[in-house]
């Protein structure tokens, strides 16, 4: 018995070396130090013994495009993109790869092929949204509000339709849209941007008119409405200017208000999430870490070492969640 137990101990460990070496996680491994060259290698090495494995296909693709090898790329994107697994991934793969060769038109080739195949895949409308602003066609907010809608969990989309929102007259999107992608992407440096882009829609769009719907769209949705129309409501909030703790009171207001009248018709989960916040004791904490670096960083310093018992609780409570949108809750144009 004990033969036959160190045996099996034996062959479990012989086949977790196997699988530590194989040549997809040893070359991810190189992908992820920057290694590109032993990336390549490995990968191309494993192709060698699987042809047909897409996984390493894909991620040969990949090392080849971040090392800028594209006259290499591009040999592989056929037989990538014809393989019956080839996946939304294979085709943001390979749009990426045109797309820095400056190929647009086969980007944007690929991007559709993709789309058409896997219509709920959040990259492709981002990076095909992407792709055509850069061209100025600003038919671009439709991709990412397509990728809002389709793939709500995904975070690219709601980053390029706030940032594309901000320079237009539109007052909701990016002040909502901004914030649902800070709390998915908090730590990064384009959600430290984003913080500072909702602050400065707060000072110098929302309120810039007594008539909160003026110069605003014709179809305005009826979500947009009573979002538009419930802020106004505590417009004299603002009327001595916006800092952290006026927005911190203006926020609470139209939550509560928002909550009796309109949460039922409008479900949303970036207010469900204030609401527990505020339910929680942890709404202050919250404004503060979303808009008090942004305007003054070293008062917003001095409020966390005052209030650290405060702030330290909300960070633990923020870094053991994941915020997602749920599907459903879409209330774009």
């Amino acid at each position: 018995m004990k033969r036959l137990l160190c045996a099996l101990t034996l062959l479990a460990v012989w086949f977790g070396a196997a699988a530590q070496g194989s040549p997809l996680e040893t070359g991810r491994t190189f992908l992820r130090s920057g290694d590109y060259d032993n990336a390549i290698l490995v990968f191309s090495r494993g192709l060698q013994q699987d042809q047909n494995n897409i996984e390493l296909q894909k991620e040969l693709a990949m090392a080849l495009f971040l090392k800028r090898d594209f006259s290499r790329a591009t040999e592989l994107l056929n037989t990538l993109l014809d393989h019956p697994e080839a996946d939304a991934p294979s085709f943001q793969i390979a749009g990426n790869i045109y797309k820095a060769m400056e190929r647009v038109k086969d980007a944007e080739k690929v991007y559709k092929q993709g789309l058409r195949r896997y219509p709920k895949s959040g990259p492709l409308y981002s990076e095909y949204g992407e792709l055509l602003f850069a061209r100025n066609d600003y038919s671009a907010i439709s991709q990412w509000e397509k990728g809002i809608r389709e793939d709500p969990s995904y975070a690219g989309n709601y980053y390029n339709a706030a940032r594309f929102y901000y320079y237009t007259k539109d007052k909701t999107w990016t002040l909502l849209y901004g914030e649902i992608f800070v709390n998915m992407e908090s730590l990064s440096e384009r959600g430290t941007a984003m913080r500072e882009l909702l602050l400065a829609t707060y000072k110098e769009k929302l309120f810039v008119d007594v008539d909160m719907l003026k110069d605003q769209p014709k179809n305005l949705t009826p979500f947009m409405k009573a979002y538009l129309e419930t802020m106004g409501t505590h417009a004299s909030v603002v009327s001595r200017g916006i800092n952290v703790d006026v927005l911190i009171m203006l926020r609470t207001r139209f939550l509560l208000d928002w909550m009796k009248q309109h949460a039922g018709r409008f479900p949303f989960r970036l207010f469900d999430y204030h609401q527990q916040l505020l339910r929680e004791g942890m709404f202050e904490a919250y404004n503060q870490w979303l808009f008090g670096a942004a305007e003054n960083l070293p008062v917003f310093e001095n409020w966390s070492r005052t209030h650290a018992e405060e702030y330290e609780r909300f960070s633990r409570f923020q870094k053991g969640r994941v915020f997602r949108m749920p599907a459903g809750q879409y209330y774009g144009n």
